[in-house]
């Protein structure tokens, strides 16, 4: 377990004090006024080492700048029909808050298929939701219960998930490293529910590759999981494919469905941009298609669970007499 003093959270401060005034203001967007609270987060994804914490910090505030990632929640996708086709094909949503107050994002793997846009407008989408996160849920919340809440649970829903999945692995990893790299430690625990067997089997082999930090916040539970989280959260912030005594999905109406755009959440942040987009009086005419942000190169730990993945499915494959490759996912220009 990583333990970060106060001390070293004091001395990054005060390296920070010293960052060049272009990096400032995306500083103030990263922190949103819980200064210590995003030192620790860094610090604990670095093990404690103010060096590399810092490094990694005064690189995410760069790659910021670079990619005017203050600026991607005032950017749509666009056409409409994208941004549909975005939401058809990337379950996830936020369907109510633990009794802790913390944010319960669901995501809806096995379902989820990837196929119907860029890559760019993919990993636009997952950006934009996590900027939406952090300046408007999580401030939020931590005005609402009194106390800074800079952490989220999420509930990932493997029902559907198919040796197909392998195809998502180059996409999914590209999104991992951004998250890594660039919003550390956002997640207090991952919950895993609704797990067919490839899961199973692919999750012994990838668990032990797992850095210890990151295995001790993901939980695999029986099923849909529904009496498990019910001990953290009411009924009501429980997700929709949780909602079902046994395992498997269960079927709502579409306000109840966190992944449908007909849904508060999606609403409200298809609201938010939109008004934001106004605000923000482009330079030159909206482009159609998405905002493009630089695709990170995985890291180490992450290429070997990736090959390990790609390990384990082609065994299963061999056994089903199927074939899948990664060439079915091509980053586009738009």
């Amino acid at each position: 377990m990583v333990v970060v003093s106060q001390e070293a959270i004091h001395h990054l401060r005060a390296l920070m004090d010293q960052v060049d005034e272009s990096l400032r203001r995306t500083f103030q967007n990263v922190h949103q006024g819980y200064l210590p609270e995003t030192l620790f987060r860094f610090l604990k994804a670095r093990e404690g080492n103010v060096s590399k914490a810092h490094k990694m910090l005064v690189d995410c505030l760069n790659w910021r700048v670079q990619n005017e990632i203050d600026n991607i929640l005032a950017k749509p996708i666009n056409p409409t029909e994208c941004y549909r086709a975005v939401r058809d094909s990337q379950l996830i949503g936020m369907s109510g808050y633990s009794r802790e107050g913390l944010p319960i994002f669901a995501l809806g793997v096995g379902h989820s298929t990837f196929d119907k846009a860029s890559v760019h407008c993919y990993v636009q989408s997952h950006i934009q939701i996590n900027e939406y996160r952090d300046q408007v849920v999580l401030p939020s919340a931590s005005k609402k219960y009194g106390r800074p809440i800079t952490t989220c649970i999420k509930v990932l829903d493997m029902t559907g998930l198919k040796l197909s999945a392998l195809s998502q692995i180059k996409l999914l990893t590209i999104i991992s490293t951004i998250d890594d790299l660039n919003y550390p430690e956002r997640t207090n625990t991952y919950y895993i529910v609704n797990a067919p067997y490839v899961f199973s089997a692919c999750w012994k082999v990838v668990k032990p590759l797992l850095q210890e930090r990151t295995r001790r916040k993901i939980q695999v539970l029986p099923g849909s999981g529904r009496d498990e989280l019910l001990k953290i959260m009411d009924l009501a912030s429980l997700p929709h494919f949780c909602k079902k005594e046994g395992s498997g999905s269960s079927h709502n109406s579409e306000i109840d469905n966190c992944f449908s755009l007909d849904h508060p959440f999606h609403q409200q942040l298809y609201n938010y941009i939109k008004q934001q987009s106004s605000i923000t009086k482009p330079v030159q005419p909206t482009k159609q298609g998405s905002f493009h942000v630089d695709l990170p190169e995985p890291a180490a730990e992450g290429t070997e669970i990736v090959k390990t993945l790609e390990s384990e499915f082609h065994k299963f494959e061999n056994r089903n007499g199927k074939s899948t490759s990664l060439e079915n996912l091509k980053i586009s220009d738009d």
